[in-house]
C-alpha cells in the first residue's frame, strides 16, 4: 500500500456486533477484520467497546477579572483508579475539572455547555470558541469531547451547585490563570478533559482578553 493512503472506516469489515451489557453505561462486543498497511486484510479480531455516548466541556473565562472558573467533584472512576499502584497512597477521587455534560440525541454540543454551565457551575456562558473535538480513550470507547472556552460573569461564582436527583456535589470556585497554569505544572489537575483546554488557553489567553473584554 503506498504509505500517503489513507485508511479509513470502509478498510474495516464488521463480523458481528453484539450487546454484552446495559446498565448505567453499555459494552458491546465488535468482531472485525481491518485493513494492514501492508495492503492485505488482517485476522478477525474481538474487541469490547464501551458506550458512554458523546460529550462537551468548557473552560469558563472572564476577560474583565482575568478569572477561570472550575468545579470540583467526587468521580468513580477516578476512586477505582486509585487501586492501582500507579497512584499514590493520599490520592484523591475529588477531581478538578470544567463543567461537562452528554450530549443527547439531537442536541448541539454548544447547547449542552451553556445548559451545563448553568446546573453545575450557576455561570451564564455569553460566547463560545471551539477548541477541539477529540477522542477520549479511542482504544476501547466510542466517546469524543467538544472542548470550548466560553465567557462568563465570574463575579458571584462560588457554592455547591449540581442536580440533587442525579447525585451531584460540585464545589465551584475561581482561579487567576496563572494559579492554573501552577496547579497544572505541580499535577494537581490530572483529567485530560481539564489539562488540554488549560494549555490551549495558555497560549491564547491575551487574544481572548482582547476579543472578549468589555470596553469602557
Amino acid at each position: 500500500m503506498d504509505k500517503k493512503t489513507r485508511l479509513s472506516a470502509s478498510d474495516v469489515k464488521l463480523i458481528r456486533k453484539e450487546t454484552t451489557h446495559q446498565g448505567y453505561f453499555r459494552i458491546d462486543r465488535y468482531n472485525m477484520r481491518h485493513r494492514q498497511f501492508v495492503g492485505a486484510m488482517g485476522p478477525e479480531i474481538s474487541r469490547e467497546i464501551f458506550e458512554r455516548g458523546h460529550a462537551a466541556s468548557v473552560l469558563m473565562y472572564d476577560p474583565d477579572m482575568d478569572l477561570l472558573v472550575f468545579i470540583e467533584q467526587f468521580r468513580p472512576g477516578a476512586y477505582a483508579a486509585l487501586s492501582s499502584p500507579w497512584f499514590k497512597q493520599d490520592g484523591s477521587p475529588w477531581l478538578i475539572e470544567i463543567v461537562a455534560g452528554i450530549i443527547e440525541d439531537d442536541e448541539d454540543p454548544g447547547d449542552v455547555v451553556r445548559r451545563e454551565a448553568v446546573e453545575e457551575a450557576g455561570c451564564t456562558v455569553d460566547e463560545l470558541e471551539l477548541i477541539s473535538h477529540y477522542l477520549v480513550t479511542p482504544g476501547g470507547s466510542s466517546e469524543s469531547m467538544f472542548s470550548y472556552c466560553g465567557r462568563v460573569d465570574a463575579s458571584d461564582v462560588g457554592g455547591i451547585h449540581g442536580l440533587a436527583e442525579e447525585g451531584e456535589d460540585i464545589r465551584v470556585f475561581t482561579m487567576t490563570p496563572e494559579e492554573a497554569f501552577n496547579a497544572l505544572k505541580m499535577g494537581h489537575i490530572h483529567n485530560s478533559m481539564t489539562i488540554i483546554p488549560v494549555l490551549w488557553f495558555r497560549d491564547n489567553r491575551e487574544r481572548l482578553r482582547d476579543k472578549w473584554r468589555r470596553r469602557p
